[in-house]
Formats: structure tokens, C-alpha cells, sequence
């Protein structure tokens, strides 16, 4: 199963862009997990337009049957640190003591809760996050499920459910379960026209369609994982030199 993620949903967006990608969800009938942002302050993001109607935009989607995440807190990151989904070297969360941590889901999820959302799922800024992180929304929030991690397919460990994630743009992957992860604010047309293409021929489902089940994390997803995080290791090193 395909399934559609969009990042970095705020007040500061480019509206054109998301109004854009709505209209593509929409003529397809695509329910994608789109990840907000509560008190967006990242400077590479709040250039964009603000939308006085953001709250409300959110809140039409979560009526129309589009899932809303809990994309972090601020979006802001503060260490050098790639936690225990290291597809970056840097974080809003990993490295962060429980207790910062716990301050910022807490924060993060009561902004959500205060506006009439209540989130099923969590994805940190940048896919980074440690153990503290899981300890910080389970004691903070209901959320139980985390969309990220390289694996086959869906799985459950330390009391969450993982949806894996495994690509930025869409392509066919031999594996049971893939998220697409997408950034509309920064799509290009090819992107559009490309994502379009790939919708045409090939079905998404959305996250009410994932059987939730307690499916325990299997050797194949463990290698998967390991060969991504690897290679992406050797790519930052490579890119350094």
C-alpha cells in the first residue's frame, strides 16, 4: 500500500502550493497524513504567507477524512544529534533531556488539543527523535503511532505503531507498506506533474485503511533499516569531504 505524507503544515505556508496539492488529492480521492506545526518558528518557513485561516483549513481537511500529525513543536532545531532514526544529523528533540522534551510535546499537543484537533500520529521535524521523545508522548498525549523508520511494513514495538517511511519523492519500492513523505511548500511543477503521473497509475490508501496490529519488527525490516542508515551515513561523510 501507498500511502501520501505532507509536511510542514502551518500558519506560514505557501498557500498556493497546499491549495494546489488539495485540488490533486481531491480529484484523485487521496487522503493523505498531513503534519502540523503548533507554534511554527523556524526561519526557513516563516517567510512564507501567513494564513489567518490556518486553524480552519485544518480542521476542513480533518472533517474530509485527511489524518492530522503532530509534526514537533516549533520546527526549530537545537542539537547535533540524530536520535534513534538518524536520517539527519541534527534535531528539534533527540539529545534533549526528558524534561525538555515533555515541555515541548506537551506545549505542542495542548496547542493541537485547544484548537480542536486531536492528532493520532507523531513525526518529528527532520524524522530525528530518541528514546526520550516515546517516554515524552506517552506520558504527554494519546498518541500511539509514529510515522517514520525504514522497514517493509507496518509494525509495533515499545507500546507505538510504526508506519515506515522510506522516500521523499515517488517511485516503485518492492515493500508492503511505503510512505511518501512530501514538502508542498517547496514542490516544484515537476513534482507536481510527476506525482500525478505516479497517482494515475498506481492505488494510495490512507491511514484509516492500515490494519493496526501488534506485528513484531521482523529481521528484514532490521536490515532494511540498517543498509538505509548506512548508506545515508556514508553520503553525509562522503558530502563533507
Amino acid at each position: 500500500m501507498y500511502i501520501l505524507r505532507l509536511d510542514d503544515m502551518s500558519e506560514y505556508r505557501d498557500i498556493e502550493k497546499w491549495n494546489r496539492m488539495e485540488s490533486l488529492l481531491n480529484k484523485y480521492d487521496i487522503k493523505p497524513i498531513f503534519g502540523i506545526i503548533p507554534d511554527n518558528r523556524d526561519p526557513s518557513l516563516i517567510q512564507f504567507q501567513k494564513d489567518d485561516d490556518f486553524w480552519g483549513r485544518v480542521s476542513k481537511w480533518n472533517d474530509e477524512g485527511w489524518t492530522p500529525a503532530l509534526h514537533g513543536y516549533q520546527h526549530v532545531f537545537s542539537t547535533r544529534v540524530g536520535g534513534v532514526n538518524p536520517v539527519n544529523d541534527y534535531s528539534e528533540f533527540a539529545g534533549l533531556s526528558l524534561e525538555e522534551q515533555e515541555e515541548k510535546i506537551r506545549n505542542a499537543y495542548m496547542i493541537m488539543i485547544h484548537h480542536g484537533i486531536d492528532p493520532k500520529i507523531f513525526f518529528a521535524p527532520a524524522h530525528t527523535y530518541d528514546q526520550n521523545t516515546l517516554q515524552a508522548l506517552k506520558k504527554e498525549t494519546k498518541i500511539r503511532v509514529i510515522s517514520d523508520t525504514v522497514a517493509n511494513n507496518l509494525y509495533y514495538e515499545d507500546e507505538f505503531y510504526y508506519i515506515p517511511q522510506q522516500a521523499g519523492h515517488v517511485r516503485s519500492l518492492p515493500l508492503k507498506v511505503v510512505t511518501f513523505c512530501y514538502h508542498p511548500n517547496i514542490m516544484s511543477d515537476k513534482d507536481f506533474s510527476e506525482l500525478e503521473e505516479f497517482i494515475k497509475k498506481n492505488k494510495f490508501g490512507s491511514f484509516d485503511e492500515l490494519l493496526l496490529r501488534k506485528r513484531n519488527k521482523r529481521l528484514f525490516d532490521r536490515l532494511l533499516g540498517t543498509a538505509y542508515f548506512t548508506m545515508r551515513k556514508v553520503r553525509r561523510k562522503i558530502r563533507a569531504h
